[in-house]
């Protein structure tokens, strides 16, 4: 049988504040606003998808902006860092530019001797990092106010903290097609694809506190699998290892299905396509507000309820 996952798809998140989040992403890391929707089970909530120029798997993070919601708790139990991939020419250059919008950051360090890191946080508290490392080819984005060099390319990394690795490690290992590629101490990195955006990074913390929901915190990690067919022999593993995934839900971009790993995390499994064009010309994505058909006939009450949100990239330069 061939690959049924590829590796990661998205990663989804939850803010306060839609504004800030848009200014943060768009305009100080330079990512690709690619669509603007709804959240598909709480209507009156936006569903923001910033990404790489097409908005293509491993470069997806999306959030869903709560408006005024506490902050949560990072924790084990949780995917708490998410990581972005640069050349390790741009170290300078972002540090600068963290500098320059008085973002906090840790300074650099070494990990697995193969790559620079930088740890900070959004506006929400949300775990990020910047991962320098010459290893990925794939283009960056920018909407013109950061240099094409320097721009994000998708993600790097992601990183799960648990009890302990090995139940969790036997669910990729075993039913999701990833293989532990690397060690060091505490942190043990998996892969279904071994390169740049597919990295799962999950630590052993049994002394920290379980992570709490709210705003800067993510609410789960989706993983790629080609298409209905490979998403339905996915469905069928998990349901064999009593995970109790969901039914194949339709998210007009892709189709899902959602299940807890044995640390508590809440995975998804999504199709890599149809992609994000396929209500919007591809030069103009995420400009306009997308529902799906079942909401069309309550767009007037929507656009008037949720916060009016702009592109200030000119601001970012």
């Amino acid at each position: 049988m061939s690959q049924l996952i590829t590796g990661i798809h998205h990663v989804t998140a939850i803010a306060a504040d839609s504004q800030k989040n848009v200014d943060f992403y768009t305009g100080i890391l330079g990512l690709r606003l690619v669509k603007k929707t709804i959240n598909f089970d709480a209507p009156d909530v936006y569903h923001f998808y910033y990404g790489d120029e097409a908005g293509n798997p491993g470069s997806i993070l999306t959030f869903f902006p709560y408006t005024g919601l506490v902050r949560g708790r990072h924790g084990k139990g949780m995917l708490n860092t998410t990581t972005f991939s640069l050349p390790v020419s741009s170290i300078g250059y972002w540090e600068e530019r963290l500098k320059k919008f008085n973002v906090r950051y840790k300074p650099a360090e070494d990990r697995f001797n193969m790559e620079t890191v930088i740890y900070f946080e959004d506006s929400d508290g949300l775990g990020l990092e910047l991962v320098f490392n010459d290893a990925d080819k794939r283009p960056g984005f920018s909407y013109g106010q950061i240099p094409p060099e320097h721009a994000i390319k998708g993600f790097y990394s992601v990183e799960i903290w648990e009890e302990g690795y090995e139940r969790t490690a036997g669910l990729l290992t075993e039913q999701m097609d990833h293989q532990l590629i690397g060690e060091r101490g505490n942190r043990f990195r998996f892969a279904a694809t071994n390169a740049p955006g597919n990295y799962v990074d999950i630590l052993c913390t049994p002394d920290s506190l379980r992570g709490l929901g709210g705003s800067g915190t993510v609410h789960h990690i989706a993983f790629a699998t080609p298409d209905r067919e490979s998403q339905t022999a996915v469905q069928k593993k998990l349901m064999d290892r009593s995970l109790n995934p969901t039914p194949i839900l339709d998210r007009n971009y892709f189709t899902s299905i959602y299940f807890r790993e044995p640390g508590g995390v809440l995975f998804e499994v999504a199709t890599s396509g149809p992609g994000f064009d396929v209500d919007e010309d591809f030069a103009h994505l995420g400009e306009l507000l997308k529902l799906p058909p079942q909401y069309e006939a309550r767009r007037s009450k929507l656009e008037n309820e949720l916060p009016p949100v702009s592109l200030h990239i000119d601001q970012y330069k």
